[in-house]
């Protein structure tokens, strides 16, 4: 009969629950299948890709942590490679390995290619070379959900780190280019971080794509207390608390020495039968407690990410207005698989299109829970690139405000990348205010509402989430209306994250709409929260008179709207702006809107208030408002109303002839015959 010991007992308590928890707790992180390429059941391919894979980890004297195979010839070739973090024990990895090939066949049966990331390993396979290639096409970022308690010296911690760390994994060996090491943070905290690339890699291909990882932190991971970005062949990660395993070698562990054993352990003595006895029965009773506990509570945590992955619920609640931003989930965590989508969207048919915007068609859907979501369905030859794509759901995923639209999910599969956001039953704003039908049903306490809304959504973009962002595509199509007109601002893709100490930022790429930006982003590529306050401005002139700022029909000429207002203001007829549906009852804070429109939309930066000041203005009817200055002027000559700016003209290569400028100081004249179109456009 075997008697444990009181310490044999505790080791086999803890390899138990470990080995459990290995077993049902690793979640794939962010699976991503190749639906360019598909494969036929029973043909040489998935012949090939079987055996690939069933074979990928049978070599058990690699003790490394890197298995590739390769199987069959073009075009029907399998090459499959499965890496695991330089921590982790052999037997661990090839379990790992083993369980991320069944779940990736899972999630993408037929594809020819698949790459998913686990918390311990990765795997990837395709028909094309993948060793040797270091692709950085594919990238996850996921943030930890805590902000650091001081970012600037966590940051400035953090870059040495990942500087030493990049250098020592790119010189490792044809083995393992992997490296592990801490370094002091804020107060007495410790940082913790990794980076690792697949060894297939030379010492330049690695340390290039570890410098782009890095590269990609302060879009992902900006002011949290850990990150993780994730490339096909390279992977790193810091965090403030331990997660590595520092108790295994980073190399392979030495031989036992020849002709010598461990002895047995000596039998207790008699005296001590009853007692060991005891805590044998209570040790084990409590083992299996706990054991039954882990498996439940990983195979129903894990069965509901796969329903999430492969047509499940969306999470209920899960960027709700009231939570604290730290506990938001990634933007990983809300992928969903395209066809979960596309049957949402009975594929895309045309008798469910909502409309189109700048990047793409936009799908009503309805998920199998009852759920209405809209889809916006990004155009292969639109001007949005995977990292614009990427920039709407990393900021969406962490915002939330009763003014700002809601993400429910996202899918990036080859070349397919779609939008899911909540479905806001009335449309957009520019669908009201600028239909002569329509705009008679939005009475002035509806566009009031509307424009308090607006502006408190703003605000919270631009100073009270703990994210600073700058929008730069605000307009009247980009305003959502839900079932109580409540407005909603959507389309984060040209939006930019600023840190704590940014006021300003420079582009030489000018994107967003014209008549809505601001004169020195449209003319020098310079950003910031006051680009943000004229568009704004611009869109309480367009609420209050229901005219585009394009169009302004004044009599028998049309006028650019700005410019009309300014005069109307300045000779005292503001009255003559406002819409003729409106009843004149509150004509007071109709013309207060108008004064404070035009205080948005002045040249200077400096004199256009803030959007803090902007709330105050419209709440207090008390407060006295500066007098505005005359606003900027712009002229086209030769530009579609309708395409989007950065599709016509950069700061860099722009016709100064194309885009001019009317100042207080300076104001010059434009002849009537050098104008084709009319002023201002969407």
């Amino acid at each position: 009969m075997l008697i444990l010991t009181k310490k044999m007992i505790i080791i086999l308590f803890v390899i138990i629950v470990n080995l459990f928890t290995f077993s049902y707790c690793q979640d794939i992180i962010s699976p991503t299948c190749d639906n360019n390429a598909n494969f036929t059941t029973n043909s040489r391919y998935q012949s090939n890709l079987d055996n690939a894979l069933s074979s990928l980890t049978s070599d058990t004297s690699i003790r490394y942590g890197f298995y590739n195979r390769s199987v069959g010839q073009s075009p029907d070739q399998a090459n499959a490679y499965g890496l695991c973090r330089g921590d982790v024990e052999p037997n661990d990895c090839r379990s790992c390995i083993n369980e991320a090939i069944t779940t990736l066949r899972g999630i993408c049966p037929n594809q020819r290619g698949a790459i998913g990331w686990y918390d311990k390993c990765m795997l990837r396979y395709s028909n094309d070379t993948i060793l040797g290639n270091s692709d950085q096409r594919l990238i996850r970022g996921l943030p930890n959900a805590n902000n650091a308690s001081n970012p600037s010296e966590f940051n400035q911690g953090l870059d040495s780190l990942l500087d030493q760390l990049r250098t020592e994994a790119s010189r490792g060996g044809p083995l393992r280019k992997y490296a592990a090491n801490t370094t002091n943070g804020p107060g007495f905290s410790t940082i913790y971080g990794y980076m690792q690339c697949t060894p297939d890699l030379t010492e330049d291909q690695c340390y290039n794509c570890l410098e782009s990882a890095m590269g990609f932190i302060p879009g992902c991971c900006a002011g949290r207390r850990g990150g993780r970005v994730y490339f096909p062949s390279c992977i790193l990660r810091y965090e403030s608390s331990r997660f590595l395993n520092d108790t295994v070698a980073l190399t392979s562990p030495s031989p036992p020495p020849t002709g010598s054993s461990t002895p047995p352990p000596s039998p207790p003595g008699d005296g001590d039968s009853d007692t060991t006895t005891i805590v044998v029965i209570a040790v084990v009773a409590s083992v299996s407690v706990v054991i039954l506990v882990v498996v439940f509570v990983c195979v129903f945590m894990r069965m509901r990410r796969k329903r999430k992955l492969r047509g499940g619920h969306p999470p209920e609640n899960l960027v709700h207005e009231d939570r604290d931003i730290d506990e938001i989930s990634t933007a990983e965590s809300l992928q969903y698989g395209f066809g979960v989508i596309r049957a949402a969207t009975s594929d895309f048919s045309d008798s469910n299109k909502l409309g189109q915007g700048g990047f793409g068609m936009v799908y009503k859907g309805k998920l199998q829970n009852g759920q209405e979501i809209a889809v916006k369905r990004l155009s292969r030859d639109s001007g949005q690139g995977e990292q614009e794509f990427k920039n709407e759901v990393l900021l969406l995923a962490r915002l939330q405000h009763r003014n700002l639209v809601r993400l429910l999910g996202f899918s990036l599969e080859g070349s397919e990348r779609l939008l899911m956001y909540e479905f806001v039953q009335n449309a957009s704003l520019d669908q009201f205010i600028f239909d002569p039908l329509k705009r008679g049903t939005l009475d002035w306490e509806r566009r009031y509402k509307i424009i308090g809304g607006i502006a408190r959504g703003l605000l919270y973009l631009h100073e009270d989430s703990r994210l600073k962002i700058i929008h730069r595509d605000l307009k009247a199509s980009n305003i959502l209306l839900d079932a109580q007109m409540n407005p909603k601002i959507a389309d984060f893709g040209m939006a930019r994250l600023f840190t704590t100490e940014e006021t300003q930022a420079n582009t030489s790429r000018i994107v967003g709409t014209y008549g809505y930006m601001a004169p020195e982003y449209a003319m020098h590529g310079q950003f910031s929260v006051k680009s943000d306050v004229f568009s704004f401005g611009v869109l309480i002139l367009e609420i209050v008179t229901g005219q585009k700022n394009h169009t302004f029909q004044n009599g028998m000429m049309v006028e650019d709207l700005l410019s009309h207002a300014w005069k109307c203001w300045r000779d005292g007829t503001a009255s003559s702006l406002i819409d003729p549906t409106l009843c004149t009852s509150s004509l007071r804070d109709m013309l207060r809107c108008i004064h404070i429109g035009l205080l948005c939309v002045q040249e200077d930066v400096n004199e256009r208030p803030t959007m803090a000041s902007v709330v105050l203005m419209l709440s207090s009817a008390s407060l006295t408002l500066p007098v505005p200055s005359e606003p900027a002027f712009f002229m086209r000559t030769s530009t579609n109303p309708e395409k989007p700016l950065f599709e016509q003209y950069t700061s860099s290569t722009g016709d100064p002839n194309q885009l001019k400028s009317k100042s207080r100081s300076s104001r010059r004249s434009v002849e009537d015959n050098s104008i084709s179109d009319d002023l201002y456009s969407r």
